[in-house]
């Protein structure tokens, strides 16, 4: 009997052990998940500070301190959410059209996504500048503009352009100036109006996980934009040439591909 009692007393022993091992290691582990979720959050706000501060001379919101930009790049988005008239469109459309006819921007440059035939950004941009008076001579299409980083480097390696106004909402302002400072672009920002109707939050919470993607693309990987080619310089606009193109159709394309529309 006394030794089936000793058995049991220690198997149980062992049981609590192993349980207060387990118990130590889970605190642990706890602990440090803790600590690296906070050494994170600290490191996405640092960065999305860092960037906004190394930009900040280079943003206008004002259109009355613009000066005159042979070539502005207007960032693309959609224009429609669902059936609602997209704002940060609207607002970026609206100021490149009073650059134009300020006399403050010469040629624009309309970079976006160009997934397929019925979501076109830099045409869809190109028809509204066209409505608008602007002469089709002094717009620019590149349909390679995936994200802010093609954008702004096509810019330059493919457009032949490193001295240029770039269009868009403040906060992502400051990405796209952060991206071109570090490419030795000379660049400047416009920052027009976001949405009124509500406080676009969840962007700007995205925004923050994509300045830290940003970093780790220029720091870290060395990204390039997807697609790059033969260089297509942007010409000045002459006095002359300056009557808009009647045509605001669909361009003549036998692909959608995005890849078909760009140089390879």
């Amino acid at each position: 009997m006394g030794t089936k009692k000793s058995s049991n007393l220690s198997r149980q022993s062992t049981q609590l052990s192993r349980f207060s091992r387990f118990k130590r290691a889970l605190r642990r582990c706890v602990l440090l998940s803790g600590v690296a979720v906070i050494a994170g959050g600290a490191c996405l706000i640092g960065v999305d500070r860092w960037i906004a501060w190394q930009t900040q001379d280079n943003i206008m919101t004002d259109i009355d301190d613009v000066s005159h930009y042979q070539v502005a790049v207007v960032l693309g988005t959609s224009k429609y959410l669902g059936k609602t008239l997209n704002d940060y469109y609207m607002n970026r459309i609206n100021a490149a059209i009073q650059l134009f006819h300020e006399g403050k921007v010469s040629n624009f440059l309309l970079s976006g996504d160009n997934a397929h035939r019925s979501y076109n950004e830099p045409w869809t941009m190109k028809r509204d500048l066209l409505k608008a008076g602007i002469p089709e001579s002094a717009i620019h299409l590149d349909y390679a503009g995936f994200r802010t980083l093609d954008s702004i480097v096509r810019a330059k390696r493919i457009f032949d352009t490193s001295h240029f106004l770039i269009i868009t909402q403040g906060f992502h302002c400051e990405r796209a100036l952060y991206i071109a400072h570090y490419h030795d672009i000379q660049a400047s920002c416009l920052a027009v109006a976001g949405p009124t109707h509500f406080s676009g939050m969840s962007v700007r919470v995205r925004e923050v996980f994509a300045r830290a993607k940003a970093f780790v693309d220029l720091y870290l990987l060395n990204t390039q934009p997807k697609f790059l080619g033969p260089k297509q310089p942007i010409t000045p606009l002459h006095e002359d040439n300056k009557e808009p193109s009647l045509e605001a159709s669909e361009p003549e394309m036998t692909n959608a591909n995005p890849r078909s529309q760009i140089n390879p």
